[in-house]
C-alpha cells in the first residue's frame, strides 16, 4: 500500500526546486510517467527513491521520537551503533 500523502510531499519538493517531472525522473533514472504515478500515489515508491528526490530538492528526512523528542537524519543513523 502507498504511504498516504507521500505523493503530495514529492510534488511539493519538486516544485520548490522548480523542476518538472521529466527533469527529476532523469536525475533518479526513471521515466516521467513513473514519477507521475508516485506523485498521484497510484504506484508504490521505495524509501531509497524518496531519499534521492529529497536530496535533489535540498530536503532532509528527519525521524523523531515523539516520546523523547530525539531526532536524527539518515546520515546520523549510519553513524549510530545499531
Amino acid at each position: 500500500m502507498v504511504i498516504t500523502m507521500i505523493g503530495k510531499a514529492l510534488k511539493l519538493m519538486r516544485n520548490s526546486k522548480k523542476l518538472n517531472q521529466t527533469e527529476i525522473a532523469k536525475l533518479i533514472n526513471t521515466k516521467q510517467n513513473t514519477l507521475s504515478r508516485y506523485e498521484t500515489e497510484t504506484t508504490d515508491i521505495n524509501f531509497e527513491t524518496i531519499e534521492k528526490i529529497a536530496n535533489i530538492c535540498d530536503y532532509t528526512i528527519y525521524f523523531k521520537n515523539n516520546i523523547t523528542g530525539e531526532t536524527f537524519t539518515l546520515k546520523e543513523l549510519d553513524r549510530k551503533d545499531i
